[in-house]
């Protein structure tokens, strides 16, 4: 799914705004996460509330590592909300739950400093 993890790696091919304005990232909260023991990687199914007008989404994410299940309902999340939905074991993901690798290689979630409402985009 991705194309390297390594922090020396050259950056990505140059690509237009309009590029960018394709890619729907927004802010989200998770309402609940929940154990994924059917997935192939250690992972956990959250439900993200984007808001009013993007709803409650699903999403599967490999963040095991570094959270546990009590820790994440309630913290807010960047996800790409228009990728289409992919099936992950039983989960029909909506959402792209986005992080950075840590040093270890662990995803560390990409969250905002301060609350925001949800369903804002990144811009």
């Amino acid at each position: 799914m991705h194309a390297t993890h390594d922090p020396a790696a050259e950056a990505a091919a140059t690509i237009g705004f309009d590029d960018f304005l394709k890619v729907d990232i927004r802010v989200g909260t998770i309402i609940e996460a929940l154990p994924f023991p059917e997935a192939r990687k250690p992972a956990y199914r959250l439900l993200i509330d984007f808001g009013p007008v993007i709803g409650v989404k699903k999403s599967s994410a490999q963040i095991t590592a570094r959270y546990t299940i009590a820790e994440l309902p309630g913290r807010q999340v960047a996800a790409v909300v228009n990728f289409p939905p992919r099936q992950i074991g039983k989960v029909m993901s909506e959402v792209l739950t986005l992080g950075f690798p840590d040093a270890e290689g662990e995803v560390v979630l990409i969250e905002p400093n301060r609350a925001v409402p949800n369903g804002g985009r990144l811009f």
